[in-house]
Order: C-alpha cells, then structure tokens, then sequence
C-alpha cells in the first residue's frame, strides 16, 4: 500500500459510506486514510487534511468514473 495515491479527498465520513461499496463492488484495492480519527473528531478532519481516499495507480481511472458518475447520475452526491 506504499505505492497508493490519493484519488479523492473528503470532510465527512458520511461521505464515504456508499463510496465504500461502490469501490468493494467493482472489486479495487482501496483504503480511506484519517477515517478513525473523522469518526471519533470530526472536526480535526480539516486539521488532517480530509479523509483521503487511496487507491493503486492501475485502478486510478476507474475510481475517477465512480466518483464521476455518483456525483453526476445519482441524488446522492458527494458534497
């Protein structure tokens, strides 16, 4: 997981539960960095910079049309 690269950063952690799913679905490799301590204080999520998302650089363009087209095609963008 070295050689992750962020692919998306959010504030909240309620912006990343059906992001989650949609990822496991398609199968990538992923893990969301900050994510315990944006749950436990979400107000230090600015202080760390965001729960950022990683992913491998092979799956890089995949997670992009995710993230495009929940944000696009659904109701439920991410804010």
């Amino acid at each position: 997981m070295e050689h992750f690269i962020t692919a998306a950063v959010f504030n909240y952690p309620h912006e990343i539960t059906i992001l989650r799913h949609l990822l496991e679905d398609e199968g990538l490799q992923y893990y969301f960095e900050n994510e315990t301590m944006a749950d436990l204080l979400p107000m230090y999520s600015y202080a760390m910079g965001g729960i950022r998302l990683k992913v491998h650089p092979n799956d890089l363009a995949t997670v992009q049309e995710i993230l495009d087209t929940l944000n696009t095609t659904t109701h439920l963008k991410i804010v």
